[in-house]
């Protein structure tokens, strides 16, 4: 499946908070990166972040699934419309990965 272009700016708006975000489509869904790091996924109008303990420790709520089929697990943010929230997964995330 693809993702909808409109939810995708929706989500880079969001994470803006964080630093400057851009995304790449591929295979119809989306890479998202945070400062030239790439650190979650939108597939099927969904966000996914690379799991981090440090973003784990602000997860309201955490659940782990594959983004796609066959894919690592990732962590699924059901709540994108707390732009201060996101922003700050976003930035901890990335301060986490290598």
């Amino acid at each position: 499946m693809s993702c909808n272009a409109d939810f995708v700016q929706y989500i880079a708006d969001q994470c803006s908070g964080a630093g400057e975000i851009m995304t790449k489509k591929m295979f119809g869904d989306y890479g998202i990166y945070c400062d030239g790091m790439l650190f979650g996924l939108i597939c099927d109008d969904c966000l996914y972040l690379k799991p981090t303990d440090a973003c784990r420790a602000l997860l309201k709520i955490v659940e782990l699934r594959p983004p796609y089929p066959g894919a690592k697990d990732y962590f699924y943010i059901a709540n994108v419309d707390d732009r201060d929230y996101l922003s700050s997964l976003v930035r901890e995330t990335c301060k986490a990965l290598p």
